[in-house]
């Protein structure tokens, strides 16, 4: 069986005041099982002399201060904190004149020794447990040493709760680093599919733009003789070409870290080979994508601003992707029937924005894979990238692009 999850709310409050609330209820619990409470004809437990005289009065604050201060203490400083809660339980029951630490003023120490040992290492937790069952040793061993009577099955049984809590928080202390490596796997494995993907973007924008260049240099090398101004242009084309292709790859392959790629091998090639069967996406695909994407229920009002020019092939393809992907995250995730793009050509930049007006969750999923690509874009072209939710609702992902100055204005 799974443990019920926590509301959103509960999860807020600190662990300290938990351990709070623990001690002030075992202490009203302690008071009400030595009076008659209605329906019974005597109180539950005896009554000790100086429970209600002025000593037991003061020892009752200085236990109770000991506790409280330990909650205080729990986030900062645990295993002072829970020394000091086992001090106030310790003190507390000399006050109650009975053969064993009970298990209502051990109920703040189990729960301290639940949060050390899902919270902190395990070292630490194990330490906390130690102390916990020392001083309950201790505090046996004592009356025994001065031939006071023992409670033997009430120590075990505050022994076992503490261990219980102990393991309680344990497994879920091991339970979260094993899916924090889940998610710190599964990132990785993000990161480095979409760089394979890039990677195969990349070896097509190259072998097409090293085509176009073979292409040229041969006609330019057919006429030069006869027409001198034609070879020229070619050779120009060329030129143009080839700085466009190098300054594509200086911006992506210097920053693109070497990843592993033995066991996506096979899956690469086939990709490959498909990819070589369509040409390379870019801007141009952005009304098709949006026609698409509004036939399929969701509204999308694309915005051009700026003087349109034509990007560099690695900035172009990078910005449509940007923006499929947050197209597709708000068709996924964002519940809404509308979102707007919005492209800037900027003097140096382009810049991309993608809104909606849906439950403010449309890239915050779990895995976040889709963040994590386009920020991985991004980040190999030096742009800037950011994603979360609106002030006045919905979902914003906006990126920014550094572009060559070589590149063309050409007209809107």
């Amino acid at each position: 069986m799974h443990a019920m999850p926590l509301p959103p709310r509960l999860k807020l409050v600190p662990p300290g005041v938990w351990l709070a609330l623990a001690w002030s209820a075992s202490t009203a619990f302690t008071f009400l099982a030595r009076v008659r409470l209605p329906g019974e004809e005597t109180a539950n437990e005896f009554t000790a002399v100086q429970f209600y005289r002025w000593d037991g009065v003061l020892i009752l604050t200085i236990a109770c201060a000991l506790a409280l201060l330990g909650s205080m203490w729990l986030h900062r400083r645990p295993l002072r904190a829970l020394a000091l809660l086992l001090t106030a339980a310790a003190f507390l029951t000399t006050n109650l004149a009975v053969g064993a630490i009970q298990l209502a003023q051990f109920l703040a120490v189990d729960l301290a020794l639940y949060f050390i040992a899902a919270g902190r290492p395990r070292r630490t937790g194990v330490t906390a447990l130690s102390m916990a069952l020392a001083v309950l040793l201790v505090w046996e061993t004592v009356r025994l040493l001065r031939g006071w009577g023992i409670g033997t099955l009430e120590e075990l049984t505050v022994a076992l709760t503490a261990v219980v809590a102990w393991l309680l928080g344990d497994a879920s202390h091991r339970t979260r680093e094993y899916g924090e490596r889940l998610r710190a796997q599964a990132a990785t494995q993000a990161v480095t599919d979409e760089r394979l993907r890039i990677a195969r973007e990349m070896h097509d924008m190259v072998a097409h733009s090293i085509g176009i260049i073979a292409l040229q240099a041969g006609a330019a090398a057919r006429v030069v003789h006869t027409q001198p101004d034609a070879a020229r242009e070619a050779m120009t084309a060329v030129e143009t070409t080839g700085r466009e292709t190098l300054s594509g790859l200086r911006r992506m392959l210097v920053a693109l870290r070497h990843a592993d790629q033995d066991e996506d091998r096979d899956r690469a090639a086939a990709s490959v080979e498909a990819d070589r069967l369509h040409p390379a996406e870019g801007l141009a695909d952005l009304d098709r994508l949006a026609a698409a994407t509004t036939a399929a229920g969701v509204q999308v009002d694309v915005h051009w601003k700026g003087a349109r020019r034509q990007l560099p092939p690695d900035i172009d393809l990078s910005v449509f992707r940007i923006i499929q992907e947050s197209i597709t995250n708000v068709v996924r995730h964002a519940a809404t029937t509308a979102c707007r793009v919005t492209v800037d050509y900027l003097e140096e930049h382009v810049a991309v924005e993608v809104t909606d007006d849906g439950r403010g969750r449309g890239s915050t999923t779990d895995t976040g894979f889709g963040l994590v690509g386009m920020r991985e874009r991004v980040a190999l072209l030096h742009g800037e990238f950011t994603a979360g939710p609106r002030p006045e609702g919905g979902f914003r992902v906006t990126a920014r692009l550094p572009v060559p100055a070589t590149a063309a204005t050409v007209a809107a």
